[in-house]
This record gives structure tokens, sequence and C-alpha cells, in this order.
């Protein structure tokens, strides 16, 4: 790992991320302003309200910078089971908050937390820990993969009770992405590939508002008065935009035509306004971070280090399975789901767990990179 002394962090993940974040609040801010002024007479209602959430979790990435990875190890299977209570209380009449027929929030005063977003890393860190332990050899036996997906099948039961299909996904193939990634014999791996999406297939179709949202997406133009309505006019912001965009503040489908143009669909705006070329950015950085977070995970395991290297890999899949989807269902590749562009769009709890993603990121950077300098010493000294 690239020895650098005047910047403590990854200049990589760090630059990356902080891009996102600031265009996320530029376009927050544009996408917003209109809404805002309707619904509560001041234009500036989402943005200052996502700027704080902006600052909460940049603290709290900050704090999980400073964090050692031997902390969150140990917390893995309590971060699990307050995962699962998070899901639990959800549902209980009264304390869960119902928002367009989902009951996915729990009210805490002026912050409502959503349990699925959290559960998102407490995930990765329970099943790191659980991989370390068990270990991932060609010997290990099967039953020892049996154990997390029993877990994660039991998550996704509780999240589909809300129901929230889209965060079962995004679970579901972090977790097979992770087992993959840390080794897990071919022979096992497959069926749990196979069982996983034959599960996502049943689970997709079982509601009839599930099959109704794929049938509108296969024609979107049938249905744009309908099922297809948010899709159409996705699509129909991403023909104004052209190459150089509209220019910021300019978006027509912001005034009212695209719902959900701050959250969901902020990046149809976004090419709206900024054109392919904004669009093309975005989706540059994306890959800039998620391959650096991969690599920092790579780095890690050479290093033995296979704890930090799970994180790495768990956070890295879990922020970049979520990216395309929500980019997919902009542009009409995906049937609606309701999930964030981690890092850019309104939604406190989604900012909070990415940046502390992305902070735990920097943190195995970090420690990798310490260890690499502690060992360097100690071979000099054999050679001679």
């Amino acid at each position: 790992m690239t020895e650098n002394n005047r910047f403590p962090l990854d200049p990589i993940v760090f630059c990356a991320a902080l891009m996102l974040i600031l265009l996320g609040l530029t376009m927050v801010a544009s996408a917003s302003i209109e809404i805002s002024a309707r619904n509560y007479d001041n234009p500036f209602h989402f943005v200052s309200r996502h700027a704080v959430y902006l600052l909460i979790s940049i603290g709290a990435g900050a704090l999980a910078v400073v964090t050692p990875m031997k902390f969150w190890q140990g917390m893995g299977l309590p971060l699990l089971f307050v995962g699962f209570g998070l899901l639990i209380a959800v549902l209980i009449p009264g304390v869960g908050r119902e928002v367009n027929g989902s009951v996915r929030w729990i009210s805490m005063g002026l912050f409502t937390v959503q349990g699925s977003e959290f559960l998102k890393l407490f995930v990765v860190l329970y099943l790191a820990g659980y991989l370390v332990r068990v270990g991932v050899t060609e010997d290990t036996d099967w039953r020892s993969f049996i154990k997390p997906l029993a877990i994660v099948m039991a998550l996704v039961f509780l999240l589909m009770a809300q129901p929230d299909f889209g965060a079962s996904v995004v679970i579901m193939g972090a977790v097979i992405g992770v087992i993959f990634l840390a080794g897990a014999p071919f022979k096992y791996f497959m069926p749990l590939l196979l069982a996983s999406v034959s599960a996502g297939m049943l689970l997709a179709t079982l509601q009839p508002y599930r099959l109704a949202r794929l049938t509108a997406f296969t024609n979107p133009w049938e249905h744009q008065y309908d099922g297809g309505y948010q899709l159409t006019q996705a699509l129909i912001a991403f023909g104004r935009g052209d190459l150089f965009g509209l220019g910021l503040g300019n978006s027509i489908q912001k005034l009212f035509f695209l719902p959900e143009a701050h959250t969901d669909f902020l990046y149809s705006i976004l090419a709206e306004e900024l054109g392919l070329i904004g669009a093309t950015v975005v989706i540059t950085l994306f890959c800039i971070l998620l391959l650096r977070a991969l690599w920092v995970g790579k780095v890690a395991e050479e290093q033995g280090q296979h704890f930090h290297a799970y994180v790495a890999y768990g956070a890295s899949l879990m922020l970049g399975i979520q990216v395309c989807i929500n980019l997919g269902v902009n542009l009409g590749l995906l049937p609606t789901k309701g999930l964030t562009l981690p890092l850019m769009s309104y939604g406190g709890n989604s900012l909070i767990v990415s940046c502390l993603m992305i902070g735990i990121v920097l943190r195995i950077e970090l420690e990798c990179r310490t260890q690499q300098r502690s060992r360097t010493p100690q071979r000099r000294f054999r050679a001679r």
C-alpha cells in the first residue's frame, strides 16, 4: 500500500466520497427548492435538513475513522441483535411510522430511525466476524455457510413485512458477494446463489403491486399515467438533459412532474441539469470509490487481516449494489424501487450509514498502511 505521510487518510476514497457528498448537497438544493416552497413556505427546508444530516454523517464517519477495527470485530453479534430489534420494533403498532404504504421508520422526535439502513452495516460486521471464526477453505463444511444465510433470510422476512424489497435485495446480494470474495468453495457457492436468485424472484412476484411494477417497467409508456409515471418522467428528464444539460437549477421535471425528485430520482434531475457529462462524472466517481474500497479489502487480505478485508468487501458491495439499483431505476433498466443514491440523495439514515461505511474503509486502509510500515524495518534488518 502506498505510503502517504502528508495525508493520513486514503486520498482516493476520501476525495471521491467528498466530491459525491458535495455534488449531492448541490443537487438536493436544486431539486427540492420548488417542493419545499410549496409544502413548507421555505425553499430551503429540505436542503437545510440535508445539511444537518450531512454534519451528523461526517461526524459519524470521523468517529469510524478513529475507532479501531478490533472494536467493530467484537460488536458484530451485538449489533446484529440491535438490527433484529429495530426491524421488530417498527412492526409494533404505534411505534412504526407509515409513509407511502410502508412502515420502515421509528419516530424519535426530530429524527426518524430507519432500521433497514443501519442493518446493512450490522450485517457486514457480523458476516465478516463469522467468516473469520469459521474460516473459508475447500474443507469448510457446507453447514458453515447455511448459518449466516439462515440469519439473513430471517432478516429478509422481517424486511418484507414492512415491506422493503429493495433493502432485501441489497443485503442478500452483498452477503452472497462477500461469501464469494472470501473464497467459498464453488460447489457450495453456486447452490447458494441459485437459491438466493430464486427467492428474490419469488418475493418479486408474490405481491400484486410488485407484479404491477414489473408489468409497467417492461413498457412504461403504456402506463405513463399509472404505474409507469415515475419512470416516464425520469426518462423525459434524461432526454431534456442532452449532452451538457439545461444548467444548474433549470430542471423542468422537478416542477412537480417527477415525484421524489430530491430522493430516489435525484440522478434524473442531475442528468437533466448537468447533462450526459455530469451524469458520467457521477458514475465515474462511484466507480473510483467502490473499486478503491475493493482494493483496500484485497490489500488487507494479503496482509492476513481477514476481518478488515471482508468488511471492506461488504461495505463496497452494499454501496455498489444500491448505487446500481438506483441508477438502474432512474435509467429505466430496473423496476421502480425505493432506494436512495448513497452519499447524494436526501435521507438522513442512508447518509449516516454510507458515511460510516466510508469511514470504516478509511480506517481499514490506515491500519493496513500502519502494519506495512511496522513490517518494513524488520524485513530490512533480516536482509542485512
